[in-house]
């Protein structure tokens, strides 16, 4: 939390400016009592404060409001809204990370003692009669089934608010017990006869804090049965809190291993996963390097053929081909790419006699380094890329190494933060990229060859990619979180940005982020990329650009190719994908991060090779428009993501609603856009490294 690192100087700053109006008055006394909340230690008869911090259905993980939007009472001890100096519904707070991340803490009024040897606390309030909107209230959190979490020194704790039950007297005269199975029993038996449900609240709670030395390492909340009342028009419920402390033997550092469900994560499906995509990324290689050591082997061979001593040149090996034709190309060299010899230790057959045809691949030297369409756009998406690739990177480590600084699932909005901080430093790599990329091309522009051109229209180009690059990303979010944020503002839910934390994002974005995009974008401009060439590319780009044949086989249409390459880089890591969206869609905590790490690394190898199986086949097809076709390749895997979540929502989940139906669908939306991107780039790369490796290698005249 942003409390643990803030200096002594910094809190006593916090409450002179707080200390403005009465309401936060009350939240800066709070920061005085509850000092040691972020060293989590404690003496005998300090304050622990118990924050509430949302309430709503329990489907609808995203449809969250604040605690006190039912009609819940206010405990009956010194923090009454009626005393002065009252800490009840005091806002705590709260980090950019945890207003992201949809929590709004407040103070419940409940008066916890550290270590309190009185056998028990029972803290109760009274409400006023309840009144028509009120009751519906209840009504509706029964009927939803919605439940409510809170926080004891940073350990959540969740319960339910209420049932729908037949009539509780009639379940009452039948052994009426402790827990909820018997009242299970009752709902079926009267779902069986087609009774009418009745919402019942519970009334008493009790809250048991485990502590061992001077931390609390344990809390459980339970909710008694026989506690449920009626919800009617009219009646005046009291709740009861019941406060008790306990010591325990638990080791501090262990106290959140209770919340992490390890036979869920670390199940014996999760690594055979694991172990599946690894075999594939074997497969792929053996399939690479196939076509690396085998087909380009044969394909150097022949070529080498019309420059050696036996052999014509490549004019007077076409004047042969276009009489006699060329079907025996194949017969002049042996299964591992070398020419047949003959008796006199030259080359045999018509290869050695006058050389051979050039593959399909070959043919396109003149044209494979030629700009791409829409060269500023494609630089600022790759920009774009590389910044998520190194976020991504950079979290992922981050979390990795949650044993030296911290475990990021134990901090609220830890792992938004850190992706705050990744994404605005990074911002450099993509003004690099993106910088670097255009300058690699525009020289082979129609507007890079004319001098004029270079000057005017390089200038503007250079603008427009730069502009791109900066507001690409931003703008998609933007766009989408508007949407999101204007619905969650409409219902009231907390999973709205209040207008202080847009506008600390926008001084973020505006001070840090673009002035690192700009600074990178200068710096790729400038950069060196042909090393002691002058000419950055294997080979010179013509003039007039060849045309593309029409009639190639089916697999060398890159919208072929394309759909497959997805398919295989999504096979890669859906099971991992499941687990994510579990942990963001159903209250699991996610820790396992050295899966996620073997995962991304398996993803990136897997995207490059898919990626450099298509690009050969499209050059072989004499296609060499393959930057686009590279960049699809990879970024196809976001259609499969974005197909996944649909089944996820529809099979795994029981969302319902405007709220929550657009927050999945909207997140789920900007997942995919990731890491649509993130492939789409990986592709690229391998792609250029692959086609560069590929025309270094062989002589052209």
């Amino acid at each position: 939390s942003l409390g643990a690192t803030q200096p002594n100087n910094a809190i006593k700053t916090m409450k002179q400016i707080l200390s403005q109006s009465t309401l936060l008055t009350a939240a800066s006394l709070v920061a005085v009592v509850t000092g040691d909340e972020y060293t989590h230690r404690y003496k005998k008869g300090d304050r622990v404060d118990l924050w509430v911090n949302k309430v709503g259905p329990y489907a609808n993980p995203q449809e969250a409001y604040e605690y006190y939007t039912l009609p819940y009472c206010a405990p009956d001890t010194k923090h009454h809204p009626s005393n002065e100096n009252g800490a009840f519904n005091a806002l705590k707070a709260h980090s950019i990370g945890e207003r992201l991340g949809g929590h709004a803490l407040r103070h419940s009024g409940h008066d916890l003692l550290f270590a309190d040897d009185k056998g028990g606390v029972l803290e109760t309030c009274t409400t006023e009669k309840l009144t028509d909107e009120q009751t519906a209230l209840f009504a509706k959190a029964a009927n939803d089934q919605w439940f409510y979490q809170m926080y004891v020194d940073d350990l959540p704790v969740w319960g339910m608010v209420g049932e729908m039950l037949p009539d509780l007297d009639a379940a009452k005269s039948e052994k009426f017990g402790s827990d909820l199975s018997h009242l299970e029993e009752a709902v079926a038996k009267h779902a069986r006869e087609g009774g009418a449900l009745t919402p019942y609240v519970y009334t008493k709670r009790t809250l048991v804090v485990s502590y061992n030395d001077d931390r609390v390492v344990k809390v459980d909340l339970t909710s008694d049965p026989s506690s449920l009342k009626e919800v009617k028009k009219g009646m005046a419920l009291t709740f009861e809190l019941d406060i008790q402390w306990a010591k325990t033997n638990t080791p501090f550092h262990s106290r959140f291993d209770r919340y992490l469900d390890h036979a869920f994560f670390k199940h014996q499906i999760h690594w055979f996963s694991i172990f599946n995509s690894f075999m594939m990324v074997l497969f792929l290689m053996g399939l690479v390097a196939l076509i690396l050591l085998r087909t380009l082997r044969k394909d150097y061979a022949r070529y080498a053929l019309n420059h050696g001593p036996g052999g014509r040149d490549l004019e007077m090996a076409e004047q042969h081909n276009d009489h006699h034709g060329s079907d025996d190309e194949d017969e002049d060299v042996d299964e591992n790419g070398k020419p047949l010899l003959d008796e006199g230790g030259r080359p045999s057959g018509p290869a050695g006699r006058m050389g051979v045809e050039d593959s399909g691949w070959k043919q396109v030297h003149g044209d494979v380094f030629r700009a791409p369409k829409f060269l500023p756009l494609l630089a600022a998406i790759l920009g774009t890329g590389w910044q998520l690739v190194t976020l991504v990177m950079g979290v992922v480590l981050f979390a990795v190494a949650g044993p030296l600084h911290g475990e990021v699932h134990e901090e609220r909005g830890e792992v938004l933060h850190a992706i705050l901080v990744f994404y605005s430093l990074s911002s450099i790599v993509a003004g690099y990229a993106s910088g670097s990329y255009f300058k690699l091309y525009f020289a082979t522009t129609p507007a890079g060859r004319s001098k004029g051109g270079a000057a005017a229209g390089g200038t503007t180009q250079w603008q427009l990619t730069m502009g791109l690059t900066v507001l690409l990303l931003p703008t998609i979010l933007v766009s989408i979180l508007s949407v999101l944020n204007f619905i969650a503002l409409c219902y009231q839910t907390i999973y709205y940005i209040p207008f202080l934390v847009l506008l600390k994002l926008f001084f973020l974005w505006v001070f840090v982020s673009v002035p690192l995009c700009i600074l990178g974008t200068l710096l790729g401009r400038h950069a060196k990329l042909g090393g002691k060439k002058s000419d950055p590319f294997p080979c010179r780009v013509n003039a007039i650009p060849r045309p593309i044949p029409d009639d190639i086989q089916w697999y060398g249409v890159p919208a072929n190719l394309i759909p497959f390459a997805g398919l295989l880089s999504f096979g890669s890591i859906f099971i991992e994908l499941y687990y994510i969206l579990t942990s963001l869609w159903n209250y699991k905590f996610y820790h396992v991060y050295g899966f996620l790490l073997g995962v991304y690394a398996i993803l990136c190898l897997v995207v490059c090779m898919t990626t450099v199986i298509v690009v050969y086949f499209s050059l072989n097809s004499e296609n060499y428009l393959w930057q686009w076709t590279a960049f699809y390749s990879g970024s196809s895997t976001a259609l499969y993501v974005f197909l996944y979540s649909i089944y996820y929502f529809v099979f795994k989940t029981s969302m319902n609603g405007l709220v929550q139906t657009s927050f999945y669908f909207g997140y789920m939306l900007l997942i995919s856009l990731g890491v649509g991107t993130l492939c789409g780039t990986l592709g690229h790369w391998s792609a250029n490294k692959f086609v560069r490796t590929i025309f270094q290698n062989v002589k052209v005249d």
